[in-house]
């Protein structure tokens, strides 16, 4: 019997893993704050995870076989890690984000993708998505080795989020203590109201009441993956030997337009566009620069990913109707 330790894993598909690993006949340890009962048959372990010498305390002798980290934002919190569960186990993973390709906040990375200025006329519709040769691979964000200078201070909350994971993965990678995957992890749509960051509703609800989505005129696709799938994802890695970072993702990326589209087809609405210039804000899927997800990695070491199309207009339906979805579980963003 494996036993395996989940920090986090209170809601959305967090929980859902949590569950998943249960039901295989793991031995599950959930590590939170005490804010939301874990599901039955699972011991909870009440600590903070930021407070090294309370989670040492907390979790006395135990020892795992994999620790799966949901909810690790911080070079501070990963360093945190090491020092705890450094000789406590055999193996790490981190559920990470796409977020870390952004070159919105990191644009030295892929300045080719990042628009600094854009000529005066725009297409008067939405163009289609880029080709897959503009899809993010692993290697071209190395973490190990690379500063760790902290969060700038008073950058705003998309930089932090990004800066924040970016450094958190480099204090695992660099000079491991326990071998470490880091799973970074598309956009999670599915589920209802379980969805609690409200993205897809946004555009269930505009479209259904025909107000106009905010669309930036030269928009770019983005990848998606369903609560189950990226459940199913930790699951598999979990009991994997790989290293390193690793791309989870439904195939098919989608940009605003085609989301909007598929909305609007189980709406019975088609969709209406307010136009916006590259560097305004716009509805949460819109995106003026390139950053969608290659899956290669991960199909490369045996799992099987299914395609946005075959899952994303059950989810649609379910934040059209604002169903409560499954009670599913998880706090990555």
């Amino acid at each position: 019997m494996r036993n395996i330790c989940v920090i986090g894993g209170s809601r959305y598909f967090g929980r859902h893993l949590v569950e998943l690993l249960r039901d295989a006949g793991a031995r599950v340890t959930v590590v939170n704050r005490g804010s939301a009962p874990v599901p039955e048959g699972v011991t909870h372990v009440v600590a903070d995870r930021d407070d090294e010498r309370q989670l040492r305390a907390a979790l006395g002798s135990r020892t795992f076989d994999v620790v799966i980290d949901q909810v690790l934002y911080t070079p501070a919190q990963a360093a945190v890690a090491r020092g705890v569960f450094a000789g406590r186990t055999g193996r790490y993973v981190m559920t990470s984000t796409m977020e870390v390709y952004d070159p919105a906040t990191f644009p030295e990375t892929f300045p080719e993708t990042f628009p600094q200025s854009l000529p005066a006329a725009f297409p008067a519709a939405l163009p289609a998505a880029p080709a897959a040769g503009l899809l993010r691979t692993e290697d071209v964000l190395d973490p190990v080795g690379r500063p760790v200078p902290g969060v700038p201070a008073g950058a705003d909350e998309a930089t932090a989020y990004a800066e924040g994971k970016r450094q958190a993965e480099s204090v695992l990678l660099t000079d491991p203590l326990f071998p470490t995957a880091v799973v970074r992890t598309a956009h999670v749509l599915g589920g209802g109201r379980a969805d609690f960051t409200g993205r897809l509703a946004h555009y269930a609800d505009r479209i259904s009441a025909g107000l106009p989505v905010l669309a930036h005129r030269s928009a770019y696709p983005t990848s998606f993956i369903h609560h189950r799938e990226i459940a199913d994802f930790l699951h598999w890695t979990a009991g994997s030997p790989f290293t390193g970072p690793v791309n989870a993702c439904s195939h098919g990326a989608l940009d605003v337009a085609g989301l909007s589209g598929l909305v609007g087809d189980r709406a019975g609405r088609r969709p209406r566009f307010s136009y916006v210039d590259s560097g305004s804000a716009a509805s949460p899927f819109s995106f003026d620069r390139s950053y969608a997800m290659d899956n290669a990695r991960a199909t490369r070491l045996g799992f099987t990913f299914g395609h946005v199309t075959d899952w994303l207009p059950q989810a649609v339906d379910e934040a059209l109707g604002g169903a409560a979805g499954e009670s599913l579980g998880g706090g990555h963003r």
